[in-house]
């Protein structure tokens, strides 16, 4: 088996007049790319924490690109793609003869992040021995190759990142703890999209003029009916989910304009209460997921039959309490009152 290929090449060195796209006008974004800001003027290791699609290497990126190595590689390595028989190979390199089929000697990619920044990604499932000479480098600076006794230094910085409990893998015997010290100098910890849903229509806006711009679409936008859907949905996927599913949508409208129909189902056909449900108690079923033949009815549901049943489902969670339901729901006391009245939903003050 063979290593992805663009994980055995280094990225050429990364304009310091580029820096990622991270959208975000939440608190929580806006504090981490300050923290972000004052970190990447330092040589310290900085571990990411947060869910798969969360934007862990774009601030890996921004971190390097505002740094004294901005003009060195930034390498980033999956490290849960690569094989664990050719971990250390790939990472370390290789004498030539060092295994069967190494003709050639070959620099590793850290070698290759030399005055650079090296991003490893899913650090979690990185194997015992090549952690072990990974905490090697970072306290040494220096890499050995496989099948050498001479070691070569390298001056790295290491961003690492992983959406894994690291404190749990150290408990189960997984993950070195004294590893996880030594790149736990900073860490940084992602908030998923669902965290701060004041970001989703700034996301879906870029996301979509980026989209139709790359199909050769002009002025494509979202009706109200489908901006309310996608501002809705919790995306377990997070920023990465709602790229796909706005790129979905473009490929499949037939106007300039989203429509509901045109979302992947979804994020159209959230969970939801079943009718029977009553708004000021838990209602019954209300945890369970629906069957495929409920979920075939409600795609024939109109937009009011969703919004009266996820209106339903947060005052339930609020136990009825009209003013926090309001407060989740983004709107007005007087708005959500009127839409009780206009579903025939109880409500308490």
């Amino acid at each position: 088996m063979r290593a992805d290929a663009s994980q055995r090449r280094a990225a050429p060195p990364v304009s310091d007049s580029f820096l990622p796209n991270i959208i975000g006008a939440s608190p929580k974004i806006q504090r981490i790319l300050r923290l972000v800001s004052r970190v990447a003027a330092t040589d310290s290791t900085v571990l990411l924490l947060g869910e798969s699609g969360t934007g862990k290497e774009l601030i890996a990126c921004s971190l390097h690109v505002q740094s004294r190595r901005a003009q060195g590689p930034f390498v980033p390595v999956n490290l849960g793609a690569i094989p664990e028989s050719l971990m250390e190979s790939e990472l370390f390199g290789h004498a030539r003869g060092a295994f069967t089929g190494a003709g050639l000697e070959r620099r590793g990619l850290i070698e290759a992040a030399d005055r650079g920044t090296l991003f490893l990604d899913e650090i979690g499932d990185m194997p015992p021995l090549s952690q072990v000479k990974l905490l090697r480098v970072l306290e040494n600076n220096e890499v050995r190759r496989v099948g050498e006794d001479t070691p070569r230094h390298v001056d790295v910085r290491v961003v690492a990142a992983t959406h894994r409990d690291l404190q749990n893998e150290i408990e189960a015997g997984r993950f070195r703890e004294d590893l996880y010290y030594r790149l736990n100098v900073v860490q940084i910890e992602l908030p998923p999209l669902r965290e701060r849903r004041e970001d989703i229509g700034l996301l879906a806006s870029y996301f979509l003029e980026r989209a139709a711009r790359r199909e050769g679409r002009d002025r494509m936008s979202f009706s109200p009916e489908t901006a309310a859907l996608l501002e809705r949905y919790d995306y377990p996927g997070n920023v990465r989910e709602l790229e796909n599913a706005v790129d979905h949508a473009v490929a499949v409208a037939e106007g300039s304009e989203i429509q509901p129909g045109d979302l992947p189902g979804a994020i159209r056909l959230p969970r939801m209460l079943p009718r029977g449900g009553e708004a000021d108690g838990e209602p019954a079923g209300a945890g369970e997921r629906p069957s495929a033949g409920e979920l075939g009815l409600r795609e024939d549901w109109s937009l009011a039959e969703v919004e009266r049943e996820h209106i339903q489902r947060v005052l339930a969670r609020h136990h009825g309490n009209a003013t926090n339901a309001a407060k989740q729901l983004g709107i007005s006391r007087t708005t959500l009152w009127r839409k009780l009245r206009q579903y025939g939903l109880k409500r308490t003050s």
